[in-house]
């Protein structure tokens, strides 16, 4: 092979689970894969190691595929098209996953995604976006079991991603994404806030589960949207996810403007500052991509888009 393209999806990270690990396990991840926006790469081998393109995403790219090379081998890789990082996109996932298939299509060594994302050191807390590259759709995982180094933070090193429980087919719901101007909370300060506020009591591990297992699934299954914004505007108040969203003012604000305006639901996704919505037609999609883009004017500023879900994963061309 002389050269190769990925085109590699964005995700909405509805929640973690169970940051208590009571049970035995921690983590564990509920979460949507994006038709866009979508992260393109094009790669051919080379004699050093270039990552070429304007785009935030260069270190990880170039440090994947340095983990993935083999002795002496180099790569060139050119950034098509990005999204932002550190907003709720999981941008950096994808960019190192897709860096390191690149290296791993142009080079023979047959490894799994699962393998690469060890190497590259992704999905150490959730197995989301490296189910989102693989396989797409709406995606459970069950986390991972709790000792053996594997701690509340997400700063830990050779851990594979959270196991995959259930992947379904997302309806062809449009979902308004709200991006205010901000990041969301990564690196020390991320570290910081698991080390601060797990364990998440008991009690709320429970309450979310239930919503889970008995709303926000049969809902997707019986494609009720209602029922599922309702499960998802629940998912907001409660767990880990309640602690995120409470770091983000602008994210709260963006939300209660979209359920005000025809939202079944309004959630963030990882740490924010990424909103979505949810409602069930195009031309009401629009006018809420309309109001949500004025209010975001007169504040902080920001971009709204709409897309839909993607139920499949990465483009290897």
């Amino acid at each position: 092979m002389d050269k190769i393209r990925i085109v590699s999806p964005s995700r909405l990270h509805l929640t973690l689970i169970d940051l208590n690990a009571e049970i035995g396990r921690v983590d564990g991840g509920v979460g949507i894969t994006l038709d866009s926006p979508v992260l393109k790469l094009s790669a051919e081998k080379a004699d050093s190691v270039e990552v070429l393109g304007n785009s935030g995403l260069t270190e990880k790219i170039r440090s994947s595929a340095l983990a993935l090379l083999p002795e002496g081998e180099g790569i060139r890789i050119r950034v098509e098209a990005d999204y932002p990082d550190h907003v709720g996109f999981g941008s950096g996932t994808q960019a190192a996953l897709s860096a390191g298939k690149a290296v791993n299509e142009l080079y023979g060594l047959g490894k799994s995604v699962t393998e690469i994302a060890i190497a590259a050191n992704r999905g150490t807390t959730s197995g989301i976006g490296v189910a989102a590259f693989e396989r797409g759709g709406f995606l459970l995982d069950g986390g991972h079991r709790f000792g053996d180094k594997k701690t509340f933070s997400h700063d830990v090193k050779g851990f594979p991603p959270g196991l995959l429980l259930s992947r379904y087919e997302f309806p062809d719901w449009p979902i308004v994404v709200a991006v205010p101007n901000g990041q969301g909370v990564h690196d020390d300060k991320e570290i910081n806030v698991f080390n601060t506020t797990c364990p998440i009591p008991l009690s709320e591990v429970r309450e979310l589960s239930h919503v889970l297992l008995m709303q926000l699934l049969p809902a997707l299954l019986e494609e009720d949207s209602e029922s599922f914004g309702d499960a998802v505007n629940h998912i907001q108040t409660v767990g880990f996810k309640k602690r995120e969203v409470d770091l983000q003012p602008i994210a709260q604000d963006t939300m209660a403007f979209m359920r005000e305006n025809g939202c079944y639901g309004a959630g963030m996704s990882s740490f924010g500052p990424l909103v979505y919505g949810l409602v069930d037609n195009s031309r009401e999609a629009a006018q809420v991509r309309n109001e949500v883009q004025r209010m975001l004017d007169e504040s902080v500023g920001g971009t709204v888009l709409l897309t839909k879900a993607r139920n499949k994963g990465a483009d290897i061309i």
